[in-house]
């Protein structure tokens, strides 16, 4: 029995190309940002990339994308910025943010297209939403069996400290996502993935590679960063390369902002804002420079020859940080899948023997 998948919320591809390592088919990715369809449609095999506006999009769209007699799964992958840990301590009313109402629409659409199986991936800070308690019910109600867990990614292999929430629901039993040991997954370290890729200073970029481009350093950050250490803090730092704020005894600095990685560990969560020296442990862990769009998009575990834009003219690295920094990790979206194949044929051999 084959799954045939639709990715609502696609991006540049993350969980659709995990879905597809694992061996699911993905008919097509939706998304409203227009600029994803190069990525998606490069990546993913076959694949149809769908511009469209979510919270307008009729299920009839959705439901024709499938194939008589195939399991069809639904995924829906919403921007979580209204319930990131910054966002979450910071905004009293998260109910205001036009993010927001993207998971009701997820709900709508779950309801109307009425898919065999069901996915999503966001932060774990979601679990506590009322919203999130609300969408429960309606797959109860609907008839799925329900798996709700937050997951540290760095177990299934990914080389980046990633808490993430995971939902996996089905019409046709109980389900649940399938264990490290299960799939004989091994943790990577940063080492592991990017220690290969060319030397490159701050400000060069790879000629061979569009996005293995380091952003330039001022006089005084470039000093900072080579008095940085691996897993160290601006607390390395000597007292005339220190930031106003690190000189006050506050208490309430954040100490991983100016950091750098280390090779023998995974590397810190990757975000929108990645590639800034000054906005969390981004820092080479030897090269003096940050990370690049390339590298980012490694420790997300995407392949290394991704194809993430045509043409230079379409480089930007707050474009394409929100599309790497917002992407379901590649292992995280494999994961899921073999968990929803494994289902599929346990499914199958139960009903053989009925």
């Amino acid at each position: 029995m084959k799954i045939e998948a639709v990715d609502l919320f696609c991006g540049a591809g993350g969980l659709s190309y995990g879905l597809m390592k694992a061996g699911i088919t993905v008919n097509a990715g939706i998304d409203f940002e227009e600029a994803c369809k190069y990525p998606f449609e490069q990546n993913i095999n076959n694949a149809k990339f769908i511009h469209y506006d979510i919270s307008k999009i009729p299920e009839s769209l959705i439901i024709e994308q499938y194939n008589a007699g195939t399991i069809k799964l639904l995924a829906g992958c919403a921007p979580c910025q209204p319930f990131s840990s910054l966002s979450y301590s910071l905004t009293k009313d998260r109910k205001k943010s036009d993010k927001w109402p993207l998971l009701n629409h997820f709900s709508r659409l779950v309801s109307e297209v009425k898919p065999d199986l069901v996915t999503m991936e966001n932060v774990p800070q979601l679990s506590k939403e009322d919203i999130f308690q609300d969408f429960l019910k309606l797959l109860v109600s609907e008839g799925y069996h329900v798996f709700y867990e937050v997951v540290n990614a760095e177990k299934y292999g990914l080389p980046q400290r990633r808490r993430r929430l995971v939902l996996l629901a089905s019409k046709l039993g109980d389900i649940r996502l399938l264990t490290p040991e299960e799939l004989k997954i091994s943790r990577k370290t940063v080492k592991d993935v990017i220690y290969d890729l060319p030397k490159i200073n701050a400000g060069e970029k790879d000629p061979n590679d569009m996005l293995h481009f380091a952003r330039a350093l001022s006089d005084i950050n470039l000093k900072r960063m080579k008095a940085s250490r691996p897993g160290g803090t601006w607390k390395d730092w000597p007292e005339s390369l220190r930031l106003e704020c690190h000189k006050k005894d506050s208490g309430s600095t954040y100490t991983s902002v100016y950091g750098r990685m280390e090779w023998d560990k995974p590397s810190s969560t990757i975000t929108t804002q990645c590639t800034h020296f000054g906005t969390g442990r981004y820092g080479h862990p030897e090269q003096h420079r940050s990370i690049t769009l390339r590298e980012a998009a490694i420790l997300q575990s995407f392949p290394k020859d991704y194809k993430f834009i045509e043409k230079e003219e379409d480089f930007s690295f707050k474009k394409l940080g929100l599309m790497i920094g917002n992407a379901v990790p590649v292992d995280l979206g494999y994961v899921i899948g073999k968990s929803f194949e494994e289902h599929i044929k346990n499914f199958k051999l139960i009903e053989d023997l009925d």
